[in-house]
């Protein structure tokens, strides 16, 4: 009997996967086997890592935050902590993402916004 060989359907599977791999580095791009193992573990990455990037936003928003309250001459609030907890007990719906745009683009409009916040 005649040896029958894998046809196209193996073919087209290597073929998506490779096209997957076609950006990676030596063997990680040749080599069918390594290239599975490197395909599963940048999609662990890359699942991992989305969560992660919303941590590393809003640590950065906080931070700017801090750094904007701080550099104040007035001196209205010292401390990030305090300007959440007085926004959220007065119901100030405002997001950390607005909050460190307002500081960045519009200092001013910060401490606007605490004032009020103070005298209420």
């Amino acid at each position: 009997m005649a040896r029958i060989k894998r046809g196209y359907i193996a073919r087209k599977r290597r073929t998506k996967i490779r096209l997957f791999t076609s950006s990676f580095r030596g063997a990680h791009r040749k080599i069918i086997r390594t290239m599975l193992e490197q395909r599963i573990k940048a999609l662990v990455s890359a699942h991992r890592d989305r969560g992660r990037k919303k941590r590393d936003f809003r640590s950065l928003w906080i931070s700017r935050i801090n750094a904007i309250i701080g550099q104040n001459k007035l001196k209205i609030y010292y401390i990030y902590s305090d300007l959440i907890s007085n926004m959220s007990k007065r119901q100030l719906l405002l997001n950390r993402k607005i909050v460190a745009q307002i500081a960045i683009l519009k200092g001013d409009c910060l401490f606007m916004i605490a004032n009020k916040i103070i005298k209420k």
